[in-house]
């Protein structure tokens, strides 16, 4: 028969102490991390721009991304680049990801699977010549796509692209306008539509500051589309 002892105070401390250690060494050796609330991980959006390269609000853009160290995602149009060629290197030497927007801002579910394959070719062509890379993301015009579209693209290697928050920036409702609609209507994973070109981007260009201060103060980190 063992006879139980209670052991001294002293002794009792240094067993659990012990214990505890046993416990908490292996773990952190593993590599085990300590749980983290949902709401406390990283949140991100992708930020992209349509319609560029074009001057001057291309640079704009760049400039104010660099300066906030935001990358953002540039989905250009051949036609565009070949005229503006320093602006899509501008774009890539910052970080940022150029991609395919077609040759010439056509709409994607109403050509033939010959003007397809050139739309998609030739911009390729535009952005390989500037970036030394082929784009694998398509975004195509308008948001217009279908089933054709989608297998036309996948034929072609590409992955098409499209967004999740529209603040309509190409219709110029303001800058207070286009700024309010991004913050009240962000979400983690937000694809966000803005442009860089096919118009006056003035508003886009003044609305962009506080947009990415105000993203960067609620948590959002900023990622790039490279598909």
């Amino acid at each position: 028969m063992f006879r139980q002892h209670a052991l001294p105070r002293r002794y009792a401390f240094r067993w659990l102490l012990a214990a505890t250690i046993m416990i908490i060494v292996p773990a952190a050796v593993a590599g085990v991390a300590p749980a983290v609330p949902a709401e406390a991980a990283a949140r991100y959006v992708y930020l992209t721009f349509d319609d560029g390269p074009s001057t001057p609000y291309t640079s704009q853009i760049v400039s104010i991304l660099a300066t906030y160290q935001v990358r953002a995602t540039f989905f250009e149009t051949g036609a565009n680049v070949t005229a503006h060629p320093s602006l899509t290197r501008l774009a890539r030497r910052g970080g940022n990801s150029v991609q395919n927007h077609t040759w010439g801002h056509k709409n994607l579910t109403k050509v033939t699977w010959q003007s397809f394959k050139y739309q998609v070719r030739a911009a390729d062509s535009a952005i390989r010549a500037q970036t030394g890379y082929t784009p694998r993301c398509l975004r195509p015009p308008f948001g217009a796509v279908n089933s054709k579209v989608y297998s036309r693209a996948a034929s072609l290697g590409k992955t098409i692209v499209l967004w999740t928050l529209d603040p309509r920036d190409w219709s110029r409702p303001g800058t207070a306008t286009i700024t309010r609609r991004v913050l009240n209507n962000v979400k983690n994973g937000s694809i966000i539509l803005l442009h860089d070109g096919g118009g006056n981007r003035s508003q886009t260009v003044a609305a962009l500051p506080a947009i990415l201060k105000t993203l960067k103060a609620r948590g959002y980190r900023f990622r790039t589309r490279w598909c």
